[in-house]
């Protein structure tokens, strides 16, 4: 382990920054270019809340499928996906002008990103000691920022200007084959664990997949983690449909205040924030306390942050530097949330598989809320309402963390070694 990177593993990381530059290429233009080719707002949220569903159901099984086939193999798996399906959608969906045939290609190659970073999250979670798993979650999404929100946003900023959308997106290609290769070459099948493959019979298959969904109604403590992990990304997903036209797009309730590119640095910079506030929050959660942590700094900083990005420019108008302070701040609370991959494995390790598979699940439905809250409410209230609905969820996270006790190694024996200061100050040292 360096700074809380299994050495095995190392590579898998960068597996995961290459991979998710390639599938963010697309993520803070692609609604804003799907209006320019003649659809609606609407057709465009559309676009995104199908990904995000299919998205979802594919996050569900993930876990519970690497941890039966080997979480190598079905990474390399949805890697290959990708690259198919992404071809099919250049190729044959995006200029077809059909909303049917891009829905049905662009939701299934949804399919395949979640096999491939959160099959990873399981090697991660087999590989490192629970009391250092939420530090070496954070470099994980550290990896996972630097691709989708780094070089991601970067490149395509660059990029279009130069050669237009539709290359722009062609060159997403390279980076995910890159990633699938390292997977291939470099990333081990197994690190401290065997897969399930070798023990289960069909059935036995079945019923552990399913139990990823089941678990929610069995353990309550599990259901509630995932409530607050379904919320606590839904700027993420929603604001790169909504920013973009609100920001750049006088149709989008905005007063173009910024053109396309600009949205996507200042974008960019939540992401470079992240970089270091995921490893931070990491190490700050396993030493402190994971839900304390995102109570605080990850929901209601969240809430806060969220209402920043629609009033500073209604208030200060095409003001770029306070954008992307507002940026800034977004990315510090959103990274709060970087605990939650420990939390779900903690609250059933005699389930692990299913546990993620229920962060998984949780995280795939954050995907598909995101966009579907703004489609749904951007008619009726414009982007105004549809912060203000982000930015209450983001409160009622806030309330269920109180309802959420992990048993977290090392705060634990801390408190127990120190009786006074918990007499004297309750609850300072608790997970919670």
């Amino acid at each position: 382990m360096v700074l809380g990177i299994p050495r095995k593993l190392a590579f898998g990381f960068l597996a995961v920054a290459l991979f998710m530059t390639g599938d963010g290429f697309e993520l803070t233009f692609l609604s804003k270019y799907l209006v320019d080719l003649g659809f609606s707002q609407v057709d465009a949220a559309l676009v995104f809340t199908v990904y995000g569903f299919v998205a979802a159901v594919s996050a569900w099984s993930s876990g519970v499928v690497a941890e039966m086939f080997g979480a190598r193999r079905v990474m390399i798996t949805g890697g290959v996906l990708w690259l198919v399906l992404h071809v099919v959608f250049l190729v044959f969906a995006l200029g077809s002008g059909s909303l049917p045939l891009i829905l049905a290609v662009y939701g299934a190659r949804a399919l395949a990103y979640p096999l491939f970073i959160y099959a990873f999250v399981v090697l991660v979670a087999q590989s490192v000691d629970r009391a250092r798993l939420a530090s070496a979650m954070g470099w994980y999404w550290a990896a996972y920022s630097m691709g989708i929100g780094v070089l991601g946003t970067y490149l395509p900023s660059w990029l279009i200007p130069l050669v237009g959308e539709r290359a722009t997106l062609w060159l997403a290609l390279p980076w995910v084959a890159a990633g699938v290769l390292l997977c291939v070459t470099l990333v081990p099948r197994h690190v401290g664990a065997t897969a399930l493959v070798e023990t289960l019979d069909r059935g036995a298959r079945l019923r552990e997949l399913a139990r990823g969904v089941t678990i929610l109604g069995e353990n309550r403590q599990i259901l509630l983690a995932a409530a607050v992990r379904v919320i606590c990304n839904l700027t993420l997903f929603g604001f790169p449909v909504i920013m973009p036209l609100y920001l750049s797009s006088e149709d989008g309730g905005g007063q173009a205040w910024f053109d396309v590119t600009e949205w996507m640095r200042i974008w960019g910079v939540l992401f470079a924030v992240t970089l270091v506030t995921n490893v931070v929050w990491g190490r700050v959660g396993d030493r402190f306390g994971w839900m304390r942590q995102m109570r605080w700094y990850g929901c209601l900083g969240c809430a806060v942050t969220t209402l920043a990005f629609f009033y500073v420019p209604q208030w200060f108008g095409a003001n770029l530097p306070l954008m992307m302070i507002a940026a800034a701040l977004l990315g510090v609370t959103v990274s709060a949330f970087v605990p939650m991959g420990a939390i779900f494995p903690a609250l059933a390790p005699e389930h692990r598989g299913a546990a993620i598979s229920a962060h998984n699940l949780a995280a795939g439905v954050s995907t598909f809320l995101g966009p579907a809250i703004a489609t749904a409410l951007l008619p009726a209230v414009g982007p105004g309402g549809v912060c203000w609905a982000y930015a209450g969820l983001y409160v009622v996270g806030a309330v269920l963390t109180l309802f959420i006790h992990p048993p977290q190694p090392g705060v634990v024996e801390r408190r127990a070694l120190a009786p006074r200061v918990a007499v004297t100050a309750p609850g300072v040292l608790a997970a919670r």
